[in-house]
């Protein structure tokens, strides 16, 4: 998702929204110091990878989700992870607000029990499921990915959940079935940014049904070794890797699989800026500004850190290029 400014351009965030990189400590200096000590370079070498894998230290704020380190390719970036200060505090969520901070700061509004998610369209097997029903549905894997912003800005961030093909296989679609359509939380109540209008309520996202099927696309219930905060899309969200995040919805309630494309809440709002597909592609640029390099959320420097070169697919090209084969990739947006 992304911010507009009464100029219908874009509010990118200022130097003082983001926080000088702290530093690593615990598990990460152990590590370090180990390397250094005892096992030479090849030790160095490999404490380094363990350090750059693994997530922040349990933030310990909210209750714990366990889960399993996922062996999937491509489910576990070897970079270093973004602190839980920074993902959890940097957020688009328009239905709490259109700034960065507003999510964080309005999301306790938000509330997640009881919460039931509905799997009906073309399917043999609709479904109402409450939340915990949900949450035994598959073993839970963490998965630590990265996450490309339309904006120009990423993070890597460290999910909890399973892929949402489990939930698909038990639901069993019909042969009409092409698309998966996601649908957002929209209460009035709850969520005071829908006041706004910015978007067309409720918000919905879509895939393809074998996009919807690979197994990198989560459905996650949690990030950082706990369940996920209601700024960060409490208590089940998607989350798709390899596409720009406003791809990826939010405190879901519905999951439709349908016949034809779905209209999504960005492709309606600016249809020449925000197309179906949407999977980060550095050769092609938004209308108002070059996809080619991304600002790492955390990097020392803040705005004035050293961009990074965007990667195909956001780096999983060998993962998902396949899905693509033969479409024409300057079309995606």
């Amino acid at each position: 998702m992304i911010i507009r400014s009464h100029d219908n351009g874009f509010t990118h965030p200022l130097s003082s929204e983001v926080t000088p990189l702290e530093q690593y400590l615990g598990r990460r200096e152990w590590l370090h110091r180990m390397a250094l000590g005892a096992g030479g370079v090849a030790l160095s070498a490999w404490a380094a990878r363990e350090a750059f894998a693994q997530p922040s230290q349990k933030p310990g704020r909210l209750a714990a989700l366990p889960a399993v380190k996922s062996t999937l390719a491509g489910a576990q970036v070897i970079e270093k992870v973004t602190e839980y200060e920074h993902a959890s505090a940097y957020n688009n969520f328009y239905e709490f607000g259109t700034s960065k901070s507003e999510p964080a700061e309005r999301a306790g509004t938000l509330k997640t029990r009881p919460w039931t998610v509905a799997v009906e369209g073309l399917v043999a097997k609709p479904r109402v499921y409450g939340i915990e029903d949900l949450l035994k549905l598959a073993p839970m894997e963490e998965r630590v990915y990265r996450l490309r912003c339309v904006e120009g800005w990423s993070m890597v961030i460290p999910w909890v959940g399973f892929s949402l093909a489990e939930l698909i296989r038990q639901v069993e679609p019909l042969g009409s079935a092409k698309y998966v359509e996601f649908v957002s939380m929209a209460d009035r109540q709850m969520m005071p940014g829908l006041a706004s209008g910015v978007l067309l309520w409720p918000y919905v996202e879509g895939l393809r049904l074998d996009e919807a099927r690979h197994p990198l696309t989560l459905l996650s219930f949690g990030m950082y070794g706990e369940v996920l905060p209601n700024q960060n899309g409490a208590p089940v969200r998607l989350v798709v890797p390899w596409k720009y995040g406003f791809k990826s919805a939010k405190s879901l309630v519905k999951i439709r699989f349908v016949e034809k494309e779905p209209k999504t809440a960005w492709n309606i709002a600016a249809p020449q800026e925000y197309g179906f597909y949407s999977n980060v592609n550095p050769d092609v640029p938004h209308p108002r500004w070059s996809q080619a390099s991304e600002r790492r959320i955390g990097d020392e420097g803040g705005l004035f850190a050293k961009r990074r070169k965007t990667q195909m697919f956001n780096g999983y090209e060998a993962q998902v290029g396949q899905l693509y084969a033969g479409m024409d990739l300057r079309k995606f947006y």
